[in-house]
């Protein structure tokens, strides 16, 4: 999928490393425990071509390595992704996103710790991650 306008029309999206344990570990945790109702998030690993065609038509450099979710086509990253991902969870996840009240170069900072360790604390893999197979159709591309 590479056009560009049938892949922003699953909105929310969210890009993610495909490569990262954490990161795909991350996504299984988010569609267990995401709301029943209301939108329903889409993935998308960052390196793919449909990650490529989001990266270039948001004109953000290819070689980011953080993940990013579009959703009204705006681009949010690192913590304010995280945060706004919360909102898509049942529970009381959804306060966590008063956070964004700190500005976001302070809480990018515990972001990037984790993000600069996730390979030597969780791995890395070659594989795809286990998708229950009544989310595969949450994946724009694996």
């Amino acid at each position: 999928m590479t056009d560009i306008n049938e892949i922003l029309k699953k909105q929310p999206i969210l890009l993610i490393d495909g490569d990262c344990i954490l990161c795909n570990n991350s996504v299984n945790y988010l569609l267990k425990h995401e709301k029943e109702s209301g939108p329903k998030l889409n993935f998308v690993p960052l390196k793919s071509e449909t990650g490529k065609t989001i990266l270039e038509y948001f004109e953000i450099p290819n070689d980011s390595d953080t993940m990013i979710l579009v959703k009204n086509y705006s681009v949010h990253n690192k913590s304010c992704a995280a945060l706004r991902l919360t909102l898509y969870m049942r529970g009381l996840w959804p306060l966590l996103v008063a956070f964004v009240i700190i500005p976001p170069p302070i809480r990018n900072l515990v972001y990037d710790y984790i993000a600069k360790r996730r390979y030597k604390m969780h791995g890395k893999t070659t594989n795809c991650a286990m998708i229950e197979p009544k989310f595969r159709s949450r994946f724009l591309e694996i």
